[in-house]
């Protein structure tokens, strides 16, 4: 894989901590990771959570209009960078400085609105990630809102 210039690779470890388990999958019109926005908008396009069917009792309580934080997992991300040259920058940063989804565990979270609640899951909008990207958890958003 190329490492920009200022770039610092690490060994992955030989071991794995715990075991993740994956809710669904979430469909968005971003086809490659090239296609994803930075970070999610609250007027970026509609998303769909789509919930397997074991996991569907859970969505129990959430209404049109909530906020909530969804967490997936990029499992199109590499995992070995420990100091990155972000697009456009002039000096690497360390990845625990940056947003990028190169990172040791590729763990993302992104503040969404529901649309709709469905039978298999929720629209939503505020997504950046491509489409198929498996889903790792749905928290609501209790942070207050600005006035």
């Amino acid at each position: 894989m190329t490492v920009r210039p200022g770039e610092t690779r690490g060994r992955m470890p030989d071991r794995a901590d715990a075991t993740l388990t994956f809710i669904g999958r979430i469909h968005t019109p971003f086809v490659r990771r090239a296609d994803c926005p930075r970070r999610g908008r609250p007027d970026g396009p509609l998303c769909r959570l789509l919930v397997d069917t074991a996991w569907r009792p859970a969505l129990e309580g959430i209404e049109v209009g909530a906020r909530i934080e969804v967490l997936y997992w990029m499992h199109l991300a590499r995992r070995d960078l420990l100091r990155q040259v972000p697009a456009g920058a002039s000096a690497a940063l360390g990845t625990f400085a940056l947003r990028s989804p190169v990172r040791p565990n590729p763990i993302a979270t992104a503040l969404a609105t529901v649309v709709s609640v469905e039978a298999d899951g929720l629209m939503v909008r505020g997504l950046d990630c491509v489409d198929g990207t498996p889903l790792l958890d749905i928290k609501p958003d209790f942070r207050p809102t600005e006035e």
